[in-house]
């Protein structure tokens, strides 16, 4: 069973950093392109923040973009979303997932395969 797990979420003040991470088991992790998603509370599940293809192409939606950074260790089976200069309407859940169209960068919730449980990321002073 393919299995995503996120970590390294929590409580953060306005301007902090955080670096989410999604480890992956049980696949071939280089066969998959990996996006970011965040629900907030109340709101449903964004597209892609940001997305990397197997051979590290990247997409950062713009409301990230220069704030968030995505990458990926393929040896490490690990994806990571890099978050700083955080705000309050960046709380929410971070969920990651794992598309099996690899080279493709794809925005929407659809196309991907597998989901993690999600990590709850908090911004607050």
């Amino acid at each position: 069973q393919v299995r995503l797990a996120e970590s390294g979420g929590g409580l953060v003040q306005p301007g902090g950093s955080l670096r989410l991470s999604c480890a992956a088991s049980r696949f071939f992790f280089d066969n998959y392109a990996i996006g970011w998603f965040r629900q907030a509370p109340g709101k449903e599940r964004e597209e892609a923040l940001c997305v990397i293809s197997n051979s590290g192409s990247t997409y950062c939606a713009d409301s990230v973009k220069g704030r968030f950074t995505i990458s990926r260790d393929n040896a490490k089976n690990t994806a990571y979303l890099q978050m700083n200069s955080l705000k309050p309407e960046d709380t929410a859940v971070y969920y990651c997932a794992a598309d099996l169209d690899a080279g493709r960068l794809r925005v929407g919730r659809r196309p991907y395969d597998y989901w993690g449980q999600g990590t709850q990321v908090t911004v607050s002073s």
